[in-house]
């Protein structure tokens, strides 16, 4: 049976694909991919906007408030194991039991700690608002369920994602809808809440019953506290880098609700939605591409340069033609599909746009750190860039609210990927894909 994906290729592309069955999974695979994240952007943007226009910015804003608290604890959860269990389970597929079994005890362990951690965290963050607790300690048990991701580790590692892709989308969907009878019911915002958790439990539960059905099996799982180990010393780096991101990204919301308040929180949500939705592209455009740059490198550096430099550019400036139109009329954007009562936004999005220049970039920027070997390097910008932007979060927040967030997320962005890079002289080579890209000039053929 033919995939989604060899049915929809070009014929030319097709024939060069026929016959090589494991090219055929790998294509297959990030195709189910590819239409997950579309699926998920197409409808939760729609069943979003729904959402925000019914809770309100206050709502709305708490609700993002609660997901953005329990997202910087998921740290201990994940423990950056993803891509060191991944590799394991392709190069030593006789220990797939123990490694499984191993990692997935060691992210409930951490599950428990990281729900004592946000127990006491929100409790002193917000020690008189009873429905904030009830709903981050609500939020907070999905934490459990992250637990259940090393059954998607192994499908991923065997390329066959396309079962938990499948299983995801249909939840996905069901929940979809119950939101919409949530909203037409008058449903109250713990419901939401709700949802949100039972999205995590069937997934999770789910994808265990798959994990069984097509895996070793049960019995083959066991733990090894010397296996533990070995994933400690090979992840510690990714926890470290993993925990910068997600401070890099989700503590705007989690100090706008404690400098200002969760209206603000509201406001900055439906902002960053619309800003974020043009996240995917660059994903998908460097992916195309890097085999081809990949192929360049082994024959000619020039020539290695000058694609890579290619890239660099359609990323600036796509992102740049992206930002113009939705900066020049946000607030229509924004009145259009949220309404009025959320006009604010207008205004951040316009600034928070403008973030998409470096991720655009940043997106091309970390393969050229793949291929030159330097992702050993790249641990201080992250860590860098989560600092200046707490940082800048703590001066701009209180005089100019959700603007001096997405002002804060824009110039920590900026920095994270054009000046730090200057300071580590292994990675400084490549600042001038930045420069070469913003000037129209090649300063490669200089050297």
């Amino acid at each position: 049976m033919r995939g989604i994906s060899t049915v929809y290729l070009p014929e030319f592309v097709r024939r060069r694909v026929s016959g090589r069955p494991m090219l055929e999974r790998i294509i297959e695979n990030i195709s189910w991919l590819f239409f997950d994240k579309v699926v998920r952007l197409g409808m939760g943007l729609i069943v979003g906007i729904w959402v925000a226009r019914y809770l309100g910015p206050e709502q709305y804003g708490l609700l993002n408030f609660g997901i953005a608290t329990v997202a910087l604890f998921a740290i201990f959860v994940k423990l950056g194991l993803q891509s060191i269990v991944v590799r394991d389970l392709v190069n030593n597929p006789e220990e797939t039991g123990v490694t499984i079994g191993t990692a997935a005890a060691m992210q409930m362990v951490g599950a428990a700690f990281a729900y004592l951690l946000l127990t006491i965290a929100i409790t002193y963050m917000r020690p008189d608002d009873q429905l904030a607790r009830t709903i981050v300690l609500l939020l907070g048990l999905t934490l459990f369920l992250k637990g259940f991701d090393t059954a998607k580790f192994w499908f991923e590692s065997q390329v066959r994602s396309k079962y938990v892709v499948w299983l995801a989308n249909a939840v996905f969907l069901a929940l979809s809808a119950v939101k919409v009878v949530l909203i037409l019911s008058g449903a109250p915002l713990l419901a939401f809440a709700w949802v949100t958790v039972a999205d995590a439990i069937i997934v999770g539960i789910g994808s265990i019953l798959l994990f069984f059905h097509f895996g070793p099996g049960r019995k083959a799982l066991r733990f090894s506290l010397a296996r533990a180990r070995e994933l400690v010393a090979d992840s510690w780096p990714l926890l470290l880098s993993s925990a910068a991101i997600a401070i890099y990204m989700k503590v705007d919301m989690v100090m706008l609700g404690q400098m200002a308040d969760d209206k603000e929180v509201g406001i900055y949500a439906v902002a960053t939605k619309i800003s974020e939705i043009w996240h995917f592209v660059p994903l998908i455009i460097v992916a195309s591409v890097f085999p081809s740059i990949m192929n360049a490198k082994k024959k000619d550096e020039t020539s290695y340069l000058r694609r890579f430099q290619t890239l660099f550019d359609l990323m600036v400036w796509l992102s740049i033609l992206i930002a113009i139109p939705v900066s020049l009329f946000s607030t229509f954007i924004i009145n259009q599909l949220f309404s009025n009562q959320y006009s604010e936004a207008g205004i951040v999005l316009s600034i928070h746009t403008w973030a998409l220049i470096f991720v655009f970039y940043g997106a091309a920027w970390s393969k050229w750190v793949i291929i030159e070997k330097y992702t050993d390097k790249i641990l201080y910008l992250h860590i860098s860039a989560s600092i200046i932007n707490v940082g800048l979060n703590l001066i701009l927040i209180d005089p100019l609210g959700a603007k001096g967030a997405a002002i804060a997320t824009v110039i920590s962005y900026g920095i994270g990927h054009t000046l730090l890079i200057y300071i580590q002289s292994d990675l400084r080579r490549s600042g001038l894909f930045f420069l070469n890209a913003v000037t129209l000039r090649r300063l490669w053929d200089r050297e």
